[in-house]
């Protein structure tokens, strides 16, 4: 994507210009369509720069897994790549798939759907995010828990903020203070720190009183806090 002017275009990576700038915005290409903005309009076009689906929608997003979510009239659905809706626009909001469910919003509250447009979770809460590892972070009231595709609470709302399973293990704040739970809810690494990150390469960066240092899966320093500032421990391919 490139931007000459004020109108937005494609060039290959020679830097040649295969799709003359021509848009007032672009998104990147996804399972070979861009959706591109004419005007106040959104539509697709393939990478010879040609309309594939007109511009139509108030807002769109990139296929995925032969599916995009687009607005139109104010309220949200999915397309095919063809521009016919898969799944009506009947949504306030809507996610992408992921691990074969979307999260949609009804009525300000959040529910899940599968490609078939069936409500397979109910909206029934305040807030929700994808499923990752089996699990999906639900927001009720103030607090955080976690469900299961069914939409059973398997861990219950009683954390500040949650981050998604990693190597078994999910970030969790309580108190004001972050830790590491398993999944059936139960502090392994318990509440400590100012802050946490998922391990990487055996090990998580955390901060505790203002500094940085490394702890292992047990919780254990490895590596003391002593830095100002860390990143991420990361693994080497060999040759």
């Amino acid at each position: 994507m490139v931007k000459i002017g004020k109108r937005r275009g494609y060039i290959d990576p020679k830097g040649t210009l295969v799709i003359k700038p021509q848009f007032d915005s672009v998104r990147n290409f996804s399972e070979g369509l861009a959706p591109v903005k004419i005007g106040k309009r959104w539509g697709y076009i393939d990478p010879k720069g040609t309309f594939v689906i007109n511009p139509q929608f108030d807002l769109a997003w990139l296929f995925s897994a032969g599916l995009a979510r687009v607005k139109i009239d104010g309220q949200y659905g999915y397309i095919d790549p063809k521009g016919a809706f898969v799944i009506s626009p009947q949504f306030d909001f809507i996610e992408d798939f992921s691990a074969g469910l979307a999260r949609v919003k009804i009525s300000g509250r959040w529910g899940y759907i599968d490609p078939k447009e069936t409500l397979v979770i109910k909206p029934q809460f305040d807030e929700a995010w994808n499923f990752s590892a089996g699990f999906a972070q639900v927001r009720i009231g103030e607090r955080w828990g976690y469900i299961d595709p069914k939409g059973t609470l398997v861990i219950k709302p009683q954390f500040d903020s949650t981050w998604p399973f990693s190597a078994g293990l999910a970030r969790v704040k309580i108190s004001g203070r972050w830790g590491y739970i398993d999944p059936k809810g139960t502090f392994v690494i318990n509440p400590q720190f100012d802050s946490v990150e998922d391990f990487s390469a055996g090990l998580a960066r955390v901060k505790i009183d203002g500094q940085y240092g490394y702890i292992d899966p047990k919780g254990t320093f490895v590596i003391n806090p002593q830095f100002d500032s860390a990143g991420d421990f990361r693994l080497i391919g060999h040759h």
